[in-house]
């Protein structure tokens, strides 16, 4: 049994990490928050492993160069949260497998099949408003997040996801 990770120790370190860029970046803290919130909807209709999607919105952009096209930043993101296994990050192999490929692939991924793949991915699509593009179900791996898409806005939606608390 692998023990529970304490997620909002890991989040506040993350966040407070001496190379990390300014929170108010595109690609920072405030917009890990709502692919946190997008995640934690998605995963109420998607069947994906809860933890993962959490551990992605953490992750993915976490080991961004800047907000430009910065090719491998998912990938340096998954190898920062393996060097954070055991310590400060606990998931199984298998699961930490499925966090790894959703981190390195989510940018230039186009569906994944596998729920929880799926859905951060589809989470952090959602977000795309906050570049001032709507985001299309086209793009979208679960079927709720074509809803959402379909739909034009995930506010009604919000209640889903409770009070978002680390």
């Amino acid at each position: 049994m692998v023990s529970p990770t304490d997620f909002k120790t890991l989040w506040q370190m993350v966040c407070e990490a001496p190379n990390h860029r300014s929170p108010f970046s595109i690609h920072g803290p405030d917009h890990w928050q709502r692919v946190l919130r997008n995640g934690r909807i998605l995963a109420t209709r998607s069947g994906a492993n809860l933890e993962i999607v959490q551990l992605f919105a953490l992750f993915h952009d976490s080991k961004r160069l800047h907000d430009g096209w910065d090719p491998g930043h998912g990938k340096r993101g998954a190898e920062y949260a393996a060097t954070l296994r055991g310590t400060w990050l606990h998931l199984s192999d298998d699961d930490f497998e499925v966090l790894r490929y959703a981190c390195e692939w989510h940018t230039d991924g186009h569906h994944h099949d596998d729920p929880t793949i799926g859905t951060c991915w589809d989470a952090d699509r959602l977000d795309l408003i906050r570049c001032g593009t709507v985001p299309e179900a086209e793009y979208m791996s679960t079927a709720f997040g074509r809803e959402i898409a379909d739909h034009g806005s995930i506010d009604p939606w919000l209640h889903m996801a409770g009070e978002i608390s680390l």
